[in-house]
C-alpha cells in the first residue's frame, strides 16, 4: 500500500510532527511504502488569489505534492484544530492542490467527477479540549469539513477520524499512549 502523510502543523517540533512520525513508523513496520509531506517545509503562496477564475502557476513543491497525492492509496491528514478549523497553512495547501481538473471536474448542475475514488483516508487532529466535548458541543466542524466536504467531494469515501486532547493539559505519559495508538493505526494502514 502507498501511504501519504500530510502534516498540517505550521511549526517543526510540534506534537503533530510526533503523531505524523508515529504513523509513518507503524506503516513502514507493516511493509507499506510511505511518503510524508511536512507543510512547514514547503514554499508556496497559500492564497488562491483568483479563486477558480484564473489558474495560478503551481510552485515546484505543490507539483510534487500533487504527484504524491495521485500516487497514494491512503491519505493521512494530521493537524491541530484552531478556531474550529485547520491552520491556514493546511487550508491554503488544500485550496492550491485540490484543483478542478486534478481532484475533481465540475459537471452539469451539482454533479462532478471525482478523481480520488478508491482512495482511503485517516484524519488525525489535536485539540485543546476533550474530543467528546468538541463533538457534542461544537459538532466537530474541522472533522466534518475535512471528511464530508473535502475528502468525500473528491471521491474519498472511506475516511476514519481520531482526535486527541486536551493537548495543552496532557501529561508526557498520556502523549506516549497517544503516539503508540497512532503507531498501531499506521501498522494497520487505517
Amino acid at each position: 500500500m502507498n501511504i501519504l502523510i500530510i502534516n498540517g502543523h505550521p511549526r517543526e517540533g510540534s506534537f503533530n510532527n510526533a503523531l505524523a512520525d508515529a504513523y509513518n513508523a507503524g506503516a513502514k513496520e507493516s511493509g507499506a511504502t510511505v511518503e510524508q509531506i511536512d507543510l512547514y517545509r514547503l514554499e508556496f503562496d497559500l492564497n488562491l488569489k483568483h479563486g477558480y477564475t484564473k489558474r495560478m502557476t503551481l510552485e515546484p513543491d505543490l507539483v510534487d505534492a500533487q504527484e504524491k497525492l495521485k500516487w497514494a492509496d491512503h491519505l493521512v491528514w494530521v493537524f491541530p484544530v484552531w478556531w474550529g478549523s485547520t491552520p491556514a497553512l493546511l487550508k491554503g495547501f488544500l485550496d492550491r492542490v485540490l484543483l478542478p481538473g486534478f481532484a475533481f471536474k465540475k459537471g452539469e448542475g451539482y454533479k462532478w467527477e471525482q478523481f480520488f475514488k478508491g482512495k482511503t483516508a485517516r484524519v488525525i487532529s489535536t485539540l485543546d479540549q476533550p474530543p467528546l466535548y468538541y463533538k457534542l458541543v461544537f459538532l466537530s466542524p474541522s472533522t466534518r469539513a475535512m471528511k464530508g466536504l473535502t475528502m468525500n467531494f473528491i471521491g474519498v469515501k472511506k475516511v476514519r477520524t481520531i482526535a486527541f486532547g486536551s493537548i495543552r493539559l496532557s501529561t508526557e505519559a498520556k502523549r506516549k499512549k497517544w503516539l503508540e495508538k497512532v503507531r498501531k493505526l499506521g501498522m494497520k494502514n487505517t
